[in-house]
C-alpha cells in the first residue's frame, strides 16, 4: 500500500510558477510510476504528466508541455511537478497518483491516488 500526501498548491498569478511535491509513505517510490492528474471546476479529470520510476519514459499532456516537468527523488521518496508560466486554465486541482512500475502505458491504471492540493492561477 502507498500513502501520498501532496503539497505546494496555492494562488499564482498568470505568468508564475509553482513546484507542487507529492510525498509517498508505505512503499519506496523507486519502483513506482508516478503521475500528476488534474481537475478543474466543472470538467472531468486529466492527466498532465507521468514518469515510469526509472524517468525514462514521460508523458506531458499537450496543454503543459513545455512549461511543466514532472521529476523525482528516490532518496526524499518524493515527486515533484515543476510548473512554470502558469496559465489561468491551470486551475485546477492537482492529485498525485502512482502505481507499482509495468511496461503498460505510463497514462494509465493508477491505483493509488493522493487528497489534491489546489492550484489558482489569478489573471
Amino acid at each position: 500500500q502507498v500513502q501520498l500526501v501532496e503539497s505546494g498548491g496555492g494562488l499564482v498569478q498568470a505568468g508564475g510558477s509553482l513546484r507542487l511535491s507529492c510525498a509517498a509513505s508505505g512503499r519506496i517510490l523507486g519502483n513506482y510510476d508516478t503521475a500528476w492528474f488534474r481537475q478543474a471546476p466543472g470538467k472531468e479529470r486529466e492527466l498532465a504528466a507521468a514518469r515510469s520510476w526509472t524517468g525514462v519514459r514521460t508523458y506531458y499532456a499537450d496543454s503543459v508541455r513545455g512549461r511543466f516537468t514532472i521529476s523525482g527523488d528516490n532518496a526524499k521518496n518524493t515527486v515533484y511537478l515543476q510548473m512554470n508560466s502558469l496559465k489561468p486554465e491551470d486551475t485546477a486541482v492537482y492529485y498525485c497518483a502512482a502505481r507499482y512500475t509495468s511496461a503498460r502505458s505510463i497514462q494509465d491504471d493508477y491505483p493509488y491516488w493522493g487528497q489534491g492540493t489546489q492550484v489558482t492561477v489569478s489573471s
